[in-house]
């Protein structure tokens, strides 16, 4: 079961550059939405996602704080997805939808590490 502590780095690696490179983008002007952008969430994905890439290095290495920092980050993705749900009346759907799509990532991520050490 070694190989799935490889996916789960290789799934966050994936979304954390994914995360820097479109929050990178809007930050910086090169894709400019027809919606409104929150510049605090797209600052936040960009930061999360320089986090995932550096906790895609820990799951790769099977470090000891593998599940803490998984569980961290997908704690983060749910709680900035709530109040988006519930307290942001100017969030885009497409914002939703993009956390949505963090979350299941990272619960998946949070399930390989889970299988791996049981």
């Amino acid at each position: 079961m070694k190989y799935l502590h490889k996916i789960a780095a290789m799934l966050a690696i994936f979304i954390g550059i994914m995360s820097v490179i479109a929050g990178s983008k809007v930050l910086l002007g090169f894709d400019v939405k027809n919606y409104t952008v929150l510049n605090w969430l797209v600052i936040y994905n960009v930061i999360l996602g320089i986090i995932s890439m550096m906790a895609a290095y820990l799951i790769w290495k099977n470090n000891l704080n593998t599940k803490k920092i998984v569980a961290l980050i997908l704690a983060s993705h749910i709680l900035i997805a709530t109040h988006l749900y519930f307290f942001s009346e100017t969030v885009a759907s497409e914002s939703i939808k993009a956390m949505y799509f963090r979350i299941s990532i990272w619960l998946v991520i949070l399930l390989l590490v889970y299988k791996k050490e049981h």
